[in-house]
């Protein structure tokens, strides 16, 4: 098998809050066309990763390289202009423009007609929508959401909401999509589907993923690799097998609400 390059790396990144350790000299690597995954219990630090890898918190020490360029305390807009895109724990779409729209807003942030040229409605600037509306609707078409397109977001099911909230980040066209619990609460029809959607986006589009959930099974059925956080600090790494049968990992999580399933 042919070894990955390294997409992502992160290393020794320590972070805390007030004295608070978030995070402790955590090191891993995202390779290339991979899903990997970051495990752990509730306050493990899994969130502040993303926070530090998006630009959002600025770590105590320790550097984020990206295709080898230090983009450690970068700032975020400039962060997702490399080709890192982002969801939330909580979706954050706008709720009173449909699903076109708001994939659109995402195509709409590459566009590099300025505000001039759009005003006055430029060749480049018409040109520049109609790419856009293409690049929307291939997203639409890729995450089986046809029938919603014209629907306003607030009035969609929870499912699918999420899943135009991967589009709006799929349509950053990024190399690297950082999902945050992707899975949070949806049921177990909704939690195939978005497993579903994440090994495309790897597969077919090839992206890499880097991911946090919950549901262990869904992880270990889909990322390539997992690291395991617990109190800020990396207890394991390896692939989903040697993970789940980690003495640390299992300690980790006797006591803890989530359980291996």
């Amino acid at each position: 098998m042919v070894e990955l390059n390294s997409l992502l790396k992160f290393d020794d990144v320590s972070l805390s809050f007030g004295g608070i350790t978030a995070l402790k000299n955590v090191s891993f690597n995202v390779k290339e066309n991979s899903i990997t995954s970051i495990i752990g219990p509730n306050g493990a630090g899994k969130t502040s990763v993303f926070n530090c890898i998006s630009g959002i918190y600025s770590p105590d020490s320790g550097n984020i390289f990206f295709e080898d360029k230090n983009i450690t305390n970068m700032r975020p807009n400039k962060i997702a202009e490399l080709g890192i895109a982002r969801t939330f724990q909580n979706i954050e779409l706008f709720e009173n423009l449909s699903v076109l729209e708001n994939i659109l807003t995402g195509v709409h942030r590459r566009l590099d007609y300025g505000i001039l040229s759009g005003l006055l409605y430029s060749s480049k600037a018409k040109k520049g929508e109609l790419y856009a509306r293409k690049e929307a609707e291939d997203i639409i078409d890729f995450l089986e959401i046809e029938e919603y397109r014209y629907s306003y977001v607030m009035s969609l099911p929870y499912g699918i909401q999420k899943r135009v909230e991967l589009g709006r980040a799929l349509a950053l066209a990024p190399k690297l999509i950082l999902l945050d619990e992707p899975a949070a609460g949806m049921n177990n029809e909704e939690t195939e589907d978005i497993a579903r959607f994440i090994i495309d986006i790897n597969e077919e589009l090839k992206i890499s993923v880097l991911l946090i959930d919950h549901d262990m099974n869904m992880v270990t059925d889909i990322a390539h690799e997992i690291t395991v956080l617990n109190f800020g600090e990396k207890i394991a790494d390896g692939t989903p097998n040697e993970v789940i049968e980690n003495s640390s990992v299992i300690e980790a999580y006797v006591g803890s609400s989530e359980k291996w399933h």
